[in-house]
């Protein structure tokens, strides 16, 4: 007890860091356990169709108070392959493209559909043993498209696909009623149609077309490993406050070179076990994985950006690590903190709930935590079929984080040392 309270930083932190974690993810989790009306996503729509339904699809989405409707970029109105773009580079999660002339095509089939119940009907009322044909052969559908970001998961897909779906089938059903009342003189009631007319093509926007089917496996491999690249700046901030507290530095700054060689020292030995770490993850999802039933994970070609990812990430942990082991004076602030701060850049950078389901205020946070760069450039290689220029902006993010706490831990240990 006496040597917690001479502590007051450390008692700070195993108060306050829990109570920012708390907030944190309470803030993050709240898409989570809200109701679904509650989450705004924003939704890319193309109206090629210059018809009633075209516009009646744009006037529901608008009316919608769970999508947001996107038409424009950059002040010109998005074309298809302008959607399928910003899909694919996650800037938006969904793109629904209606197919030209799409309005006519429908209503031709719905009134060949009409036709051929109220010929049976006729047939039936006249006892008539030859078969009544309507006139009208129904034309064929282009499908409705729904492109989606590679990062984003099956279930998120589906959920999405079905209230799409829904939407569609109020649109179509009060088409095929409005139809029936015109021609039968009376009001319908019921589904008239035992398929719906308008069908859907579910598109993953990747960049090429040899592009994999993302699984779940692929979402949480690159996630955790992240994650635990970034842990090792618990035992790395404990290591440097023990050289400190035993008098170790001093005995090592004897000799003839400098501090900066002395922490190029240490980011040496935990980038390689940064990468061990990575090699380890990496088989034990190729070979354990099928085991556990799971999906077994094969980077392939992959494996070489993959490897040059976390070699950018890892060099970003291990400043943090410096920069958090030369500030803190006790291994009872060094480790809760590092252990909570790591916790928290992760669940911030979207390693935990995806960042397009976060609240809006927590999405424009995600963009200051270096495990959201890692993290977007994993799926932009491993999801969105990219290279490295699609990763080049978060690999220099990453090496600049690293030179700044890097710059920053060796100014501080000057000002102490003159101090």
């Amino acid at each position: 007890m006496l040597l917690l309270v001479r502590d007051w930083g450390g008692l700070g932190i195993l108060f306050i860091m829990p109570s920012i974690l708390l907030i944190t993810i309470t803030l993050i989790q709240q898409s989570t356990f809200k109701e679904a009306g509650d989450v705004v996503m924003p939704i890319i729509l193309v109206n090629q169709d210059g018809g009633e339904f075209g516009k009646t699809i744009e006037q529901n989405i608008e009316k919608e108070p769970a999508l947001k409707l996107i038409q424009k970029w950059k002040n010109k109105t998005i074309d298809e392959p302008t959607a399928r773009k910003l899909v694919s580079d996650g800037k938006y999660q969904i793109a629904l493209v209606i197919p030209k002339d799409l309005s006519d095509n429908l209503e031709s089939r719905i009134n060949a559909n009409v036709e051929k119940i109220l010929a049976e009907f006729s047939m039936e009322e006249t006892d008539s043993t030859e078969k009544v044909q309507p006139e009208t052969t129904p034309k064929n559908l282009s499908k409705i498209k729904l492109y989606f970001d590679p990062a984003v998961g099956e279930t998120f897909r589906n959920s999405v696909k079905n209230d799409i779906e829904k939407m569609m089938s109020k649109v179509e059903s009060k088409k095929i009623y409005s139809v029936f009342e015109e021609q039968m003189g009376m009001e319908t009631e019921g589904n008239m149609m035992q398929d719906n007319a308008i069908q859907f093509e579910e598109i993953i926007a990747q960049k090429g077309d040899d592009g994999i089917v993302p699984n779940t496996v692929q979402h949480n491999v690159p996630a955790w490993i992240l994650f635990g690249i970034f842990f090792i700046i618990v035992p790395l901030g404990i290591n440097i406050v023990k050289e400190k507290n035993l008098g170790t530095i001093i005995r090592i700054r004897t000799s003839p070179v400098s501090y900066a060689t002395i922490i190029s020292g240490k980011i040496l030995a935990y980038l390689i076990i940064c990468l061990i770490q990575f090699a380890v993850m990496l088989l034990i999802a190729r070979y354990l994985f099928p085991q556990l039933g799971l999906i077994p994970f094969k980077p392939g070609m992959q494996l070489i950006p993959m490897t040059i990812i976390v070699i950018f990430s890892s060099f970003a942990a291990i400043g943090l690590g410096i920069l958090i082991g030369t500030v803190m004076k006790t291994q009872e602030q060094s480790a809760p903190f590092g252990a909570i701060f790591t916790i928290i850049i992760s669940a911030i950078g979207g390693i935990w709930v995806p960042v397009y389901l976060m609240p809006e205020i927590m999405q424009k946070t995600a963009i200051f935590s270096p495990m959201n760069w890692g993290i977007s450039a994993f799926y932009d290689i491993i999801l969105r079929n990219g290279n490295l220029m699609d990763i080049s902006i978060e690999l220099i993010s990453l090496f600049l984080f690293f030179v700044t706490t890097f710059i920053l831990s060796l100014w501080i240990n000057k000002r102490n040392n003159l101090i």
